[in-house]
């Protein structure tokens, strides 16, 4: 009986497991599998760098003591996410992508081999330290990105294959050094993307390579001993890149080369070998290694490719899943488009025609890098608005570059009360006021579109440990290839030009407007101190770009920003000095931008963007027609200008000498600042011991 009911009930059924249990059973695998194979990779990365800790000589200094304690594995690991743990480890997903190790004293010399065990490394600095010997074989980290060694001790001369295999590499300082002999060839042959090169204050000797990079923007020999022609390639280069080398000819030189001489330099050729083609990523693996640090080498990029390829395969399995599961259902979706979290965007302005709010848009235009009226009715600013996206329905997760901030989410902006503040020249602003009330500025740029991740990244960290009273600090960022958003702290008073132009604001006083030139200028030292490495450190200085607090102590914005804006657009800023016509941006190009800035808050006069050098010079010469040189400036100072007037001539004077076309004459930051902190509110004395011809 129990066999013939066994048989006539049939063999038992195994139930097939749900989607949902078969999805968890995945992720657990997945998991324990992402465990076990990437527990490995922080250690091995933790070791390469106190192994080259080890080979480096520390002075008895602060900043060496902070090293010595800051990069110690018992108490944290290198990173944490995109924060570094270790003083001068710069991270980015978990991963050790750069080392900052500036102005620390390091002496000794760099062991590149124990260095090569990081897979992710794109950036090294360590300028302005006293590392000495011949020039470390970088060749061996071929994925590099940049590298900065200037101002250092290094001598000898450069292998001419020194180079090969580093194609992804954008910038390299080399600059004052001892480095000797000619410029090595592969710098010309083997760096397809090579961007900004500094090679001033060496004994370079021979020619200059033909560089033939199309990208290349910045190139800088001066102070060696080079001679015969400049390559025609490089006649866009500024004068001062070539100067200090007496027996240099041709353009831009105003020396004429020999006819009986070459008319081109030689064409690069590494030796002894022909180089390999450079590829647009290069790997870790594809140059020589010593084959007992081989293993060494690869194990953590066979751990990061396994990753990877776990990561895909789980986001393909759960794609397939989600996919079976929609079809399993019977019954009908309902509703009309699937919903998304960026269909209810607040963050932008509403369509509105009313006048008034016009005219208040229009006051905010000027409050955060506007543009004039005239542009603003130009296709690139229509008149007519709508809700504008900041974010433009990208998802993705805000970057963090302050500790002492409190975090939120691009879902938090997105859903944010907000309204627009202007379109300037880098990009629109808009004022968010979070769920806690907290207000923030966002600025979306559309101008960045050619900058890499990494590199993108890698600056926007630097800004981020910037701190000074006269800089508004980013606070966070967010990239996307089409566009990035900066997030700052929201200044109540808005910007300076508001209150020079506009009739309705607050007018500034004399001491007022003192303070305010004395902050920027410092503000703007400050900026030359910390970012050497910039051609401007600055950019773009005007009025609509200096914040004032409650207090009217002035914040610089927009500043550091021209190395991650498209190089097309940079000559298309209205402020630009006279430098721009001949393709040579220099630091005293900052300097011109003060000027104009001291001459405006004198006057309160616009700046007009089509005049330039003629702007400046119609004020001069209203200086000198008037009777009366006092009427010259704005007659909103009050009466503190009767006992001011001598300060504010020697003022008005610093504007001036900043403004001088001819660079050779044009006063550097150093003395100008110098100048502008003696000034004072009142007049000490009835005589001008600071004269400047006008």
């Amino acid at each position: 009986m129990v066999m013939v009911a066994h048989a006539a009930a049939g063999p038992p059924r195994v139930r097939a497991p749900t989607t949902t249990t078969t999805l968890l059973l995945i992720i657990i695998i997945i998991i324990i599998i992402l465990s076990c194979t990437s527990a490995a990779a922080p250690d091995q990365e933790s070791d390469a760098l106190l192994m080259f800790k080890s080979s480096l000589q520390l002075l008895s200094n602060n900043n060496n003591d902070a090293l010595g304690s800051s990069w110690d594995l018992s108490r944290s690991p290198p990173c944490s996410g995109d924060y570094g743990n270790w003083i001068g480890v710069l991270c980015f997903q978990g991963n050790i992508w750069g080392l900052q190790l500036e102005n620390m004293g390091l002496s000794g010399e760099i062991d590149v081999d124990s260095l090569v065990p990081l897979p992710f490394l794109r950036t090294l600095s360590f300028m302005n330290n006293n590392l000495e010997g011949s020039m470390p074989d970088f060749k061996k980290l071929g994925a590099l990105k940049s590298l900065y060694l200037s101002n250092n001790r290094f001598s000898g001369q450069i292998p001419d294959d020194a180079f090969v295999g580093m194609g992804s590499l954008k910038k390299l300082y080399l600059s004052n050094n001892k480095f000797a002999g000619t410029i090595p060839a592969s710098l010309a042959a083997a760096l397809p993307r090579l961007l900004e090169l500094r090679l001033e204050g060496n004994q370079f000797q021979g020619r200059i390579p033909n560089f033939l990079q199309k990208g290349l923007k910045l190139l800088n020999v001066s102070n060696n001993q080079l001679e015969g022609p400049i390559p025609e390639a490089l006649i866009s280069m500024t004068i001062t890149s070539f100067s200090g080398n007496k027996d240099l000819c041709g353009k831009p030189l105003e020396s004429i080369c020999n006819n009986s001489g070459p008319s081109a330099a030689p064409s690069p050729s590494p030796s002894p070998s022909p180089s390999p083609s450079p590829s647009p990523s290069p790997s870790p693996s594809s140059y020589e290694v010593d084959p007992q640090k081989k293993n060494k080498k690869t194990s953590p990029l066979k751990v990061a490719m396994i990753v990877i390829a776990v990561g895909i395969a789980l986001a393909a399995i759960i794609v397939l899943l989600m996919a079976l599961g929609r079809r399993s259902k019977q019954t009908p979706q309902l509703g009309g488009r699937q919903a998304s979290p960026y269909n209810n965007q607040k963050i932008g302005v509403a369509a509105d025609n009313n006048n008034n709010n016009n005219n208040n848009v229009d006051e905010h235009l000027v409050q955060y890098g506007s543009t004039s009226p005239a542009e603003r009715k130009s296709p690139d600013h229509p008149t007519t608005t709508t809700t504008t996206t900041a974010a433009a329905a990208a998802p993705g997760k805000l970057s963090f570059v302050r500790d002492d901030r409190q975090r939120f989410e691009l879902q938090d902006l997105l859903r944010a009360s907000a309204e627009v503040l202007g379109s300037g020249n880098f990009g629109s602003s808009y004022k968010a006021v979070l769920m806690d009330g907290q207000a923030v500025v966002v600025k979306r740029f559309k101008q960045m579109s050619n900058v890499g991740r990494e590199e993108f990244h890698e600056h926007m960290r630097r800004l981020g440990r910037l701190t000074h009273p006269n800089l508004l600090p980013l606070v966070a960022y967010y990239y996307r290839k089409e566009e990035k958003l900066l997030v700052f702290d929201f200044v109540k008073r808005g910007s300076l030009a508001t209150h020079l132009h506009k009739r309705e604001s607050a007018k500034l006083d004399w001491p007022t407007r003192l303070k305010i030139i004395k902050g920027v200028a410092k503000g703007l030292a400050y900026l030359h101190t910390e970012l050497p490495s910039l051609t401007l450190p600055h950019g773009n200085l005007k009025s609509s770009n200096v914040l004032l607090d409650h207090s009217f102590q002035p914040l610089l914005m927009d500043y550091a920003l021209l190395p991650v804006v498209n190089q097309d657009f940079i000559a298309q800023l209205p402020h630009r000095s006279p430098d721009y016509a001949h393709h040579a941006l220099i630091k005293k190009t900052d300097v011109w931008t003060l000027g104009i800035l001291i001459l405006e808050i004198l006057t309160a006069r616009k700046f007009t963007t089509n005049a330039n050098s003629n702007w400046v010079n119609s004020i001069i010469q209203d200086h000198h027609d008037h009777t009366n040189a006092q009427l010259v400036f704005d007659q909103e100072m009050g009466p503190a200008m009767n006992t001011g007037h001598n300060e504010m001539l020697k003022l008005f004077k610093i504007g001036v000498a900043c403004c001088e076309e001819d660079v050779d004459k044009r006063w550097d930051l150093k003395e100008a600042v110098h100048k502008i902190q003696d000034l004072k509110q009142t007049d000490a004395t009835t005589t001008d011991h600071d004269q400047v011809d006008v």
